[in-house]
């Protein structure tokens, strides 16, 4: 796996003083995390933190702010949007579950803030990078896109659909 593109390193022992802290990222850096998370453009990625240490290791809370531009889903269009996103994370000591592999696992919302602690230190910026990718909208739609749609005759569902057959036949004598 390739370094982190934004990576921001906070040890136990750094957190065990609590920090508060601002990281944005820069030109090249935002281009770098566009391009992982396939992204038209990054053009604004601020992250604010507050750290601390807590039993077992350390909590992150804060939020991102993000200036993002994707790729419509059904045109290719650029789909501007402006993102802020909280996250309350706790990266601890023992935290990966042991479970035989062919075991299903269920996660609760609580469990999926919770995160390994790895050599008493976390990425606070890999975590906030990650936290983006889950705040990204999975098929952004430009608002010209049906009507792009339709001046090169793609039908909507409703127009394709197994019920647009039986509307046709609504009213026609002897259906």
């Amino acid at each position: 796996m390739s370094a982190p593109e934004f990576s921001h390193v906070v040890t136990l022992a750094e957190a065990a003083q609590g920090r508060t802290m601002r990281l944005e990222a820069d030109e090249a850096v935002r281009a770098a995390i566009a391009k992982r998370l396939d992204l038209v453009a990054l053009d604004r990625f601020v992250v604010t933190a507050e750290v601390r240490a807590v039993a077992g290791g350390i909590a992150a809370k804060g939020e991102i702010e993000a200036a993002v531009v994707q790729g419509c889903a059904a045109t290719d269009l650029p789909v501007p949007a402006k993102l802020t996103e909280p996250f309350d994370l706790r990266f601890l000591t023992g935290a990966e579950p042991v479970v035989d592999p062919d075991e299903e696992i269920e996660i609760s919302d609580g469990d999926c803030d919770i995160l390994p602690l790895e050599d008493d230190r976390v990425d606070i910026g890999e975590a906030a990078v990650q936290t983006l990718s889950l705040a990204l909208d999975p098929f952004p739609r430009h608002p010209d896109a049906d009507r792009i749609l339709a001046e090169k005759g793609v039908l909507r569902e409703e127009q394709a659909g197994p019920f647009a057959a039986l509307a046709k036949l609504r009213g026609k004598p002897g259906a």
